[in-house]
């Protein structure tokens, strides 16, 4: 009994690293507002693509401005980004920009926001 006990309490700390490492790819439509405690929400369109509608609680950093990595220096590098773009090719490059400058946990929700807002059509009970 006590073996057990000291393998269990050995183990554990194994089992909280390996929860919530995150990053690589998730389907916007399985992005959920809850992931947002332990995250960032980016919109990486224009501003005038994000006046025309965003997710809720997106901040908007424009992929195309000059100073797009120094807008993420504030970042906490261990927190997690997840990115959308309008269908997926600027989240992505920016992705593999954020993660160049070291960040560990970058999420590009596939998609973009053309997919949200199908999947909103389909579906009107946000998550």
């Amino acid at each position: 009994m006590k073996i057990s006990f000291y393998c269990l309490l050995l183990f554990l700390p194994f089992l909280a690293s390996c929860q919530q490492e995150v990053s690589g790819d998730l389907p916007i439509s399985e992005f959920d507002q809850k992931l947002l405690k332990n995250g960032i929400l980016i919109d990486v369109r224009t501003p005038e693509e994000f006046k025309n509608g965003y997710i809720k609680n997106a901040k908007n950093i424009n992929w195309f401005d000059a100073d797009f990595a120094d807008k993420f220096r504030e970042v906490d590098k261990d927190q997690t980004i997840y990115l959308y773009c309008k269908v997926g090719g600027r989240s992505g490059q920016a992705q593999k920009k954020l993660q160049d400058m070291e960040y560990k946990k970058v999420v590009n929700l596939t998609g973009g926001y053309d997919a949200y807002k199908r999947e909103a059509i389909k579906n009107p009970d946000p998550k």
